[in-house]
C-alpha cells in the first residue's frame, strides 16, 4: 500500500508540475511585457490587447533601435521576448542571439551551432528559419530556448547562458530532410514538423520530452495507421472525410514512402480539448499522374491529442493535389457563434489553395469554406457536407498538356505568413498572395537527396495585378470567417509574404517585400504608417511593453521563396519553382539584409538618455 501510494505521489508530482510549467507558459502569454509563442498565445491569434500605440498617434512612430544579425538570407518568423531579454534567430547558420532590453545593443549570450553545410543544398526555398520556442521551466530543468537547425537537429539550450542543454536529431538532410519550423511548447513536449516534400520526404510530426529530448511520439501524414496514430474514435463525427486504412489504400504501391505530406507550419492548441492543430503539406511529386489517388493524409488539418499524438480528427483539404497547394498555413482558434447562433469552438485556416477554412476544432465538422479572392479558379466551391472541392476542369494538370492562367499559383494565395485575429473586431486580417501560373508537368525518377517534383512553372500577377510590369501580387484584407465577407481589402505591390499583427489600437501592421512596415486602421484599411527597411520583410511584426513603453518589432531581410532570385542571382523565370520571373522586379526595390527593426512613439529609447551603455572611463 506505501509503495501505490508512493507511486501516486511521484505521478501526482511529475503531473503538478508540467501543469504548473504550461499554466506559466499561458499566464506569460497573457502578459503585454511578453512574447513567448510564435502566434503571441496558444490560439496563435498574433493579436495584442495593448493601445498605448492607436490608430489616433501611430504616425508618430519612429525607430527605437535595430540589431544585425549579420545572415543575409531571408528572415522569416519573428523574435520572442521574455521577461526582459529578446531572443533572435537567424536563418542558417540558424544563430541565436539573447539581447537585454535594458540595453538592446549588449548581447547576454549567442549560440552558433555546429552543422553540415551540405544542408544548404536540399534547402527548398532558401534557408529560413520560422522561430525559437521557449520552456519555463520546472523543479526538473531550467527555462531553456528550443531552436532547429536546418541539418535536422533539433537543439535546447539554457534560456540564461545559452549553453547547450541537449541536442537530437530529427531529419536527415542526406534525403532531403531539412528543419525550418518553429519549435512549439505544449506541457513538457516540444512539438517539431519536418521540411523537404519537393525532395520525396515522408512527413511528420515528432513529439520529443522538453527536458530530456527523448522522442514520445511520432506521427506520420501517409501510411499504415498505426504509423499515423489514429485514435480508435478518428474521424468519428465526420466519417464522410474518411477514416482508417486510408494512408496506403489511397495511394499507388508503395508512393506513399515518398509521398510527402510534411509539415513545416504554425501550430495552435486548446487545453480544453488537449488538442494540437497543425496542416500537412503537398505530396510528392508535384507531377499529379505519377501518384493516382487521394494520396492521404497529404494536405489535410489534423488535431491530435498532445499526450498521445493519437489523430482525432483530420480533414483533406485538397485530395489528390495537382497544384502544389501544401495546406501547412496558420492555424488561428476563436470562439465564435455559427450562422445558426449557436457558440462554437473554431479553427480557421487560411490555405494555400485559396479557400479560408473553418472548423469546429472539437469535432472537425467543416463549418466553412470561402474562396479569400473571388479570383481563385481551380475550384467551384467547397461541399460542406461531402467536405470535396468540385474542381474546375479547365484549370486541372495532366502529362502532354500545359495549364495556363491557374489561379491561385503554387505559392498560394496564403503561404507560410502568420496572421491574426482580432476578438473583439471578430475579424481575421490575411496576407495574401495575388498570384497565378502555367504549369507543365514531366516525368522523372525517385532518388533520394534529389529534387523530385516534375512540373515546370511560370507565375505572374493574378487578374488584379499589373501582368504587363509584374506587380500587384499581394493583397491585404480584413476577413469575417462566420459570414465569408471582407470588410476591405488592399492590393499591395508583392506579396504579403510575412503576415499580420492586431491591436487593440484599431491596428494592423504588416512589413512588405520590398522595404517597408506598414500599419493600416483596421477597421476600413485606410493606410495611416508606414516606414522604409533596411531590406524586405518576411517575417510578422510583434509588440511588446517595456517599462511601460509599447514596442514593436519585425525581422527584415528579404528571401524565403519569392527571394530566392535575389538571394541566389538567378534569371530564368522558371528557376525558383516558378518564383524567379514572378519577382523579377524585387532587385529594383530591396536588397538583402538581416535584423530586427523595434519601433515606439516618438522613438523612445534607452539610448534616449546618451549616458546609457557608456564606457565608465569615458
Amino acid at each position: 500500500m506505501k509503495r501505490l501510494l508512493l507511486s501516486l505521489s511521484v505521478v501526482m508530482g511529475a503531473t503538478m508540475s508540467i501543469a504548473q510549467a504550461n499554466d506559466k507558459l499561458i499566464e506569460l502569454s497573457k502578459s503585454d511585457e511578453n512574447w513567448v509563442l510564435p502566434g503571441k498565445n496558444y490560439s496563435a491569434n498574433n493579436y495584442s490587447p495593448m493601445k498605448q500605440i492607436s490608430v489616433e498617434n501611430v504616425a508618430k512612430l519612429s525607430p527605437s533601435w535595430s540589431f544585425s544579425t549579420g545572415v543575409l538570407n531571408g528572415h522569416e518568423g519573428t523574435p520572442l521576448v521574455v521577461n526582459g531579454v529578446m531572443y533572435i534567430h537567424s536563418p542558417f547558420p540558424n544563430t541565436t542571439f539573447a539581447v537585454d532590453l535594458k540595453e538592446p545593443g549588449k548581447i547576454l549570450w549567442t549560440h552558433k551551432p555546429k552543422q553540415s553545410a551540405a544542408a544548404r543544398a536540399v534547402a527548398c526555398c532558401d534557408v529560413v528559419n520560422r522561430g525559437l520556442g521557449y520552456w519555463p521551466g520546472d523543479d526538473k530543468s531550467g527555462p531553456l530556448i528550443l531552436k532547429t537547425l536546418l541539418d535536422g537537429h533539433v537543439v535546447a539550450l539554457k534560456a540564461d547562458t545559452g549553453e547547450e542543454y541537449w541536442k537530437v536529431e530529427n531529419s536527415d538532410y542526406r534525403v532531403g530532410s531539412t528543419l525550418t519550423i518553429a519549435p512549439f511548447v505544449v506541457k513538457d513536449i516540444v512539438l517539431i514538423g519536418s521540411s523537404g516534400a519537393e525532395l520525396g520526404v515522408r512527413g511528420y510530426v515528432t513529439a520529443y520530452d522538453v527536458h530530456t529530448g527523448e522522442q514520445k511520439w511520432r506521427a506520420y501524414a501517409t501510411g499504415p495507421d498505426e504509423d499515423i496514430i489514429l485514435a480508435d474514435d478518428f474521424n468519428v463525427n465526420t466519417p464522410q472525410y474518411g477514416t482508417k486504412g486510408l494512408g496506403t489504400s489511397t495511394w499507388e504501391g508503395d508512393a506513399w514512402k515518398v509521398g510527402g505530406g510534411t509539415n513545416w507550419g504554425w501550430y495552435a492548441f486548446d487545453p480544453e480539448t488537449n488538442m494540437v492543430y497543425f496542416g500537412t503539406g503537398n505530396p510528392a511529386p508535384w507531377n499529379e499522374t505519377m501518384r493516382p489517388g487521394d494520396n492521404k493524409w497529404t494536405m489535410a488539418i489534423w488535431g491530435r491529442d498532445v499526450d498521445t499524438g493519437q489523430a482525432k480528427f483530420a480533414y483533406q483539404k485538397t485530395p489528390h493535389d495537382e497544384w502544389d497547394y501544401a495546406g501547412v498555413n496558420v492555424m488561428m482558434l476563436s470562439e465564435q457563434k455559427d450562422k445558426d447562433g449557436k457558440m462554437r469552438k473554431l479553427l480557421t485556416h487560411p490555405d494555400r489553395n485559396g479557400i479560408v477554412y473553418t472548423l469546429d476544432r472539437v469535432t472537425g465538422e467543416l463549418v466553412s469554406a470561402d474562396k479569400m479572392d473571388d479570383t481563385v479558379n481551380w475550384v467551384k466551391h467547397v461541399d460542406l457536407k461531402t467536405g470535396l472541392p468540385l474542381r474546375d476542369p479547365e484549370f486541372a494538370t495532366r502529362m502532354d498538356h500545359k495549364g495556363r492562367d491557374i489561379c491561385p499559383s503554387a505559392m498560394g494565395y496564403h503561404n507560410q505568413g502568420h496572421d491574426s485575429y482580432d476578438p473583439e473586431k471578430r475579424k481575421f486580417f490575411l496576407g495574401i498572395n495575388h498570384i497565378c501560373m502555367d504549369w507543365e508537368p514531366f516525368m522523372l525518377p525517385y532518388r533520394a537527396g534529389q529534387f523530385f517534383v516534375g512540373a515546370t512553372l511560370s507565375m505572374y500577377p493574378g487578374p488584379k495585378g499589373d501582368r504587363q510590369n509584374f506587380v500587384g501580387l499581394g493583397q491585404i484584407k480584413s476577413f469575417d470567417a462566420i459570414t465569408g465577407q471582407f470588410a476591405w481589402e488592399k492590393m499591395e505591390r508583392f506579396a504579403v509574404w510575412g503576415g499580420t499583427l492586431a491591436t487593440a489600437g484599431d491596428l494592423v501592421f504588416y512589413g512588405t517585400l520590398d522595404g517597408f512596415i506598414k500599419a493600416r486602421d483596421s477597421r476600413n484599411g485606410e493606410l495611416v504608417w508606414k516606414h522604409r527597411l533596411p531590406s524586405g520583410a518576411i517575417g510578422h511584426p510583434m509588440t511588446y511593453m517595456h517599462d511601460g513603453v509599447q514596442y514593436v518589432a519585425i525581422f527584415y531581410g528579404v528571401g524565403g521563396w519569392p527571394g530566392v532570385g535575389l538571394v541566389f542571382d538567378l534569371d530564368d523565370p522558371t528557376a525558383g519553382l516558378g518564383s524567379v520571373g514572378a519577382f523579377k522586379n524585387i532587385q529594383h526595390y530591396t536588397q538583402m539584409g538581416g535584423g530586427v527593426m523595434v519601433f515606439a512613439l516618438d522613438g523612445k529609447s534607452v539610448y534616449n538618455d546618451p549616458r546609457t551603455g557608456e564606457y565608465a572611463g569615458s
